[in-house]
């Protein structure tokens, strides 16, 4: 029977485990070198207090091991703790490589989360037990922070860029899933459920869901209606033998881009946005800053449906049939 007031909350996914033993250790060993000041002070006080108005203290003779040992053995300690922690750091942050990609976007006070085959969910979360899910966070107005307490993963979801966390449920059920950042009035009312099903139930569930387009058609479809299949032509050439205004899209995303002022940078999610967003911000080299800004035009969803399109454009020559293949929405000059 498990106990009303449990120390910690369920362990329920890949790290939680890992998560939980580094606390634990950590834990220990600061209790016990708090323990031995403290009961080392005592000691001394009884000790060494002075035991009448005229009595004087004696010269110590300096015991250089013990200087040596006090100074050396909490260091080692101490860089062995901090060589764990990296460990787990990096691993919480480093997602594996067949994570599915899911979006969540904080907004006072919901999380509206976003699966690739356009399902949507307000304050609820379905995933497959044992399968790695990456949730790229955003916000449309404040600060928040994505936290689910029995996987032990908390990101801040931070208003103009892009942040993202990683898990990997191991066991089904229901799961508190909170915002962790105050973030207004109705904070405490940010929260929602995490629920983990097997894969034959999530396929049920994906099948049964009212799914609309999947993000990466929903973001042709907006690079269509925003026009930018205009300017982001595959190559340097558009229809009839124009010149395109805009750099071509295909093969873009994670890889370098040389801007106007010598810098080179990696198109990742939050470039993109910036570029769809701020135009001028980022200029790339050989390109005029023609492209006007979709600030205010296309909400934080749509931004995810775009940047999900880009990813899709392959090299040049392997864009989808149509003629929305080489372009990404709204980011004319800057890829």
């Amino acid at each position: 029977m498990s106990s009303p007031f449990p120390l910690f909350p369920d362990s329920a996914s890949a790290l939680s485990g890992e998560v939980d033993l580094l606390f634990i250790v950590w834990c220990v060993i600061s209790v016990f070198f708090s323990a031995l000041i403290a009961g080392l002070i005592l000691y001394f006080m009884v000790r060494y207090r002075r035991r009448h108005p005229e009595e004087v203290g004696a010269n110590e003779r300096e015991a250089m091991w013990l200087e040596v040992g006090w100074s050396v053995v909490p260091l080692i300690i101490m860089l062995a703790m901090f060589a764990w922690g990296t460990r787990v750091f990096f691993r919480i942050y480093r997602p594996p490589a067949d994570a599915v990609e899911l979006t969540a976007i904080g907004k006072q006070w919901m999380w509206k989360v976003q699966h690739p085959g356009g399902q949507r969910e307000i304050n609820t979360l379905h995933v497959p037990v044992n399968q790695p899910i990456r949730m790229t966070l955003a916000s449309e107005d404040v600060i928040h922070s994505f936290y689910i307490p029995a996987f032990r993963i908390k990101q801040d979801a931070v208003p103009g860029r892009y942040t993202s966390i990683w898990f990997q449920a191991t066991k089904p059920g229901t799961y508190h899933l909170f915002c962790a950042e105050y973030c207004g009035t109705e904070h405490s009312r940010m929260i929602g459920w995490v629920v983990v099903m097997e894969p034959r139930d999530y396929e049920a569930w994906l099948a049964g869901g009212a799914a609309g387009k999947s993000m990466l058609a929903s973001g042709a479809e907006l690079f269509q209606s925003l026009a930018c299949v205009t300017c982001h032509r595959a190559g340097n050439v558009g229809d009839g033998g124009r010149i395109a205004r805009g750099p071509a899209l295909e093969g873009l995303y994670n890889n370098q881009v040389k801007l106007a002022d010598g810098r080179t940078l990696i198109a990742d999610d939050t470039y993109i946005r910036e570029s769809i967003l701020t135009p001028t911000a980022k200029l790339v080299a050989g390109w005029e800053p023609v492209m006007p800004t979709f600030q205010g035009q296309v909400s934080e969803e749509q931004l995810t449906e775009l940047i999900a399109y880009i990813r899709s454009l392959g090299p040049a020559g392997s864009a989808p049939a149509g003629g929305s293949g080489g372009e990404s929405a709204g980011v004319t000059e800057q890829p």
